[in-house]
């Protein structure tokens, strides 16, 4: 078998970029499939970041959108982030300047779930609430919601 250069791993890791955004870590994961080179799979990554082509930030913006569409809250997106290998300083700023209404967010999530009425019985209060905890809403942010 050849040994993988550079420009393989180049190579490679723009098939991988054009077809979904990665993390840095993602695409190192990736690339480390097919070389054992650590050394030469940074300097890859690091010369696709400087050319703007590989950006934790880009792909944190992106992730939140993604996952704030699909009804999440902001704990549960930073604890995926943090899974992958995102600094958790950037998710904190980040989370903060995404201009997402998490109030409303829940709001309509918990509509989606349960209805537009309003739940009476403490039961229902708890059940609602625990929905919206086990989808990334805290709990400080689900005080106004009852």
């Amino acid at each position: 078998m050849p040994e993988v250069t550079a420009n393989m791993l180049r190579h490679a890791a723009m098939n991988l970029l054009v077809q979904k955004n990665y993390s840095h870590d993602e695409l190192a994961q990736k690339l480390s499939y097919l070389s054992d080179n650590d050394e030469l799979i940074l300097d890859v990554l690091d010369r696709l970041e400087k050319e703007r082509l590989l950006s934790n930030e880009r792909y944190v913006e992106g992730f939140i959108q993604h996952r704030a569409a699909k009804g999440q809250g902001p704990s549960r997106i930073a604890q995926d982030l943090e899974k992958k290998g995102i600094d958790p300083e950037m998710i904190v700023n980040a989370l903060k300047v995404s201009e997402i209404n998490w109030q409303e967010l829940a709001k309509s999530v918990r509509q989606q779930k349960f209805g537009h009425k309003h739940p009476r019985k403490s039961r229902e209060i708890n059940e609602q609430r625990e929905f919206l905890q086990s989808r990334g809403f805290p709990a400080e942010l689900l005080a106004n919601l009852f």
